[in-house]
């Protein structure tokens, strides 16, 4: 429930258009839900202004669609990152609605539309085509987060000037998420060029003294770019929220 749902709530029981026993009914979940493998936060959006999201990885089929299904009872979009194939063809069966993307490995459903509450545009930047499943997490947690998303890929430091010549698209970004292995050094150039916040996102993909995304991670912690932000490797999704936060306050 978040804020407009629960107004709208309200105004019905002071209006008598609901009754006492049904208004409690419906409030009485709002705390959060036991569905005995999982406690699930109902209350969430009305504190964050997003909703729980589930993290799938280490959970079975059963226990996902216990969490999907007890998520829908209560008209939540869904958003679940790290799932699998296998258990994202299961899902996608089980819950004819839901989308999987295979290649971000995120499952999404949408009991309402996702309202647009982004102010401005989430650019999504990767290096490489190595780097698209992070970058792809990225992306649809930005949208599934009311953000406007737009991606610019495989446009890293090996060939700059394909970077460069997307100057017009990095200056009308209201945030960049910058997605990058290796060394990890996209996000300094990119920090370089614009005045708005960027948030790094170090990949695991690089050969063997990439430390499976340590170098990349150093890398981006050391820039020396001013104001680069960054997130743990491979957290899409953690950039894509934090990038979130930004967006609703910043025009």
């Amino acid at each position: 429930m978040n804020q407009q749902a629960l107004k709208e709530l309200l105004l019905q029981f002071s209006a008598g258009e609901l009754s006492l026993e049904a208004a409690l009914s419906t409030l009485r979940s709002l705390p959060y839900e036991d569905v005995g493998i999982a406690k699930l936060d109902h209350h969430r959006e009305l504190r964050q202004g997003i909703p729980e999201v589930i993290y799938g990885a280490g959970k079975n089929f059963e226990q996902l669609e216990i969490i999907i299904a007890g998520m829908l009872r209560q008209k939540k979009n869904i958003l679940a990152t790290r799932i699998d194939s296998d258990k994202g063809t299961q899902l996608t069966k089980q819950f004819p609605l839901a989308n999987y993307d295979s290649v971000a490995r995120v499952l999404t459903l949408e009991s309402k539309p996702v309202a647009p509450l982004g102010l401005g545009e989430v650019l999504i930047v990767s290096a490489g085509t190595s780097d698209l499943p992070v970058a792809r997490e990225a992306a649809i947690t930005a949208r599934m987060l009311g953000n406007q998303v737009r991606e610019l890929v495989d446009v890293g430091v090996a060939g700059l000037h394909r970077l460069l010549a997307a100057g017009d698209i990095l200056q009308q970004a209201a945030v960049i998420i910058v997605v990058a292995g290796m060394e990890g050094a996209l996000p300094s150039v990119v920090g370089g060029l614009v005045a708005v916040p960027v948030i790094a996102v170090p990949t695991s993909i690089g050969y063997g003294t990439a430390f499976g995304g340590v170098a990349a991670l150093l890398g981006m912690l050391n820039s020396c770019a001013s104001g680069v932000t960054v997130v743990n490797i491979d957290n899409g999704f953690g950039a894509a929220f934090a990038a979130t936060r930004i967006n609703r306050q910043t025009s």
